[in-house]
């Protein structure tokens, strides 16, 4: 089965299925990208990691081990004393990697335009967003390039001076033309445009089809296998939407 969608396929989205679909974009993006750019350039797959605490399951060991004796043998004092407890969960800390792409000059090896997917954890206040905003501010601050796709309906997206106007977006920063920069913003009924991956000053760009890419990787990954088009959307669509998807996934 193909994307049934024209666009962003949104059960894409959904936390069991973005890791993966996450992670398949990221090499699927690379090998478009390296065969525009090389020899002159490469593209890597690099990782960003951190630890977060956020609706993370709870892991681990515990330290001590705590024998029960039986009721009988409390003296009644005791056993009088004793409060039945509820079960809580506690913050551990997890470590969480995020891939991203460097596209840097063979000769030099400088990295020359930085490319990220956002991820939910991105997009939510926290660890995962104040890793991200703080990589993000170094990137604009200097000469290295930066594509930014927000393929995700849920969470708070990133600054730009303006407010978005559609669901979805791509933002391409070029560094020589900062403050100014590129947004391409589609919906859930449109196709995904395709985006220019800037490099340095007066070369030609490689383009990237994102459509084509995320319908590749649907179609390779075989994630209609993966996705139960019977199941609520979250975020939840409007009325118009739902009704559109739901015509959509039925034909």
């Amino acid at each position: 089965m193909h994307n049934p969608f024209p666009g962003m396929n949104p059960y894409l989205e959904q936390p069991g299925l973005w890791p993966q679909v996450h992670n398949r974009l990221i090499v699927a993006i690379a090998d478009d990208i390296t065969p525009q750019v090389a020899p002159r350039y490469r593209v890597s797959i690099e990782e960003r990691v951190y630890a977060s605490t956020e609706a993370m399951p709870l892991i681990g060991i515990a330290d001590v081990a705590v024998t029960r004796r039986p009721a009988a043998a409390l003296p009644t004092t005791t056993a009088a004393q004793l409060v039945a407890p509820r079960w809580v969960q506690v913050p551990v800390p997890v470590e969480v990697t995020e891939r991203f792409l460097e596209v840097r000059l063979v000769q030099t090896n400088e990295v020359v335009c930085v490319i990220e997917i956002l991820s939910p954890a991105n997009k939510r206040s926290g660890d995962g967003r104040r890793a991200y905003e703080t990589k993000r501010q170094k990137i604009l601050g200097s000469a290295t390039n930066l594509v930014e796709i927000d393929l995700l309906r849920g969470g708070s997206g990133m600054a730009v001076a303006e407010p978005p106007q559609k669901t979805y977006s791509i933002l391409v920063s070029a560094s020589v033309n900062r403050p100014n920069a590129e947004l391409y913003e589609f919906d859930l009924a449109d196709l995904i445009p395709s985006f220019p991956v800037p490099l340095q000053p007066n070369e030609d760009l490689p383009v990237v089809n994102l459509q084509r890419v995320l319908n590749d990787v649907y179609n390779r990954a075989r994630f209609d296998l993966a996705i139960d088009y019977c199941q609520p959307l979250q975020p939840a669509l409007s009325s118009d939407e739902a009704a559109w998807v739901e015509s959509l996934v039925n034909s």
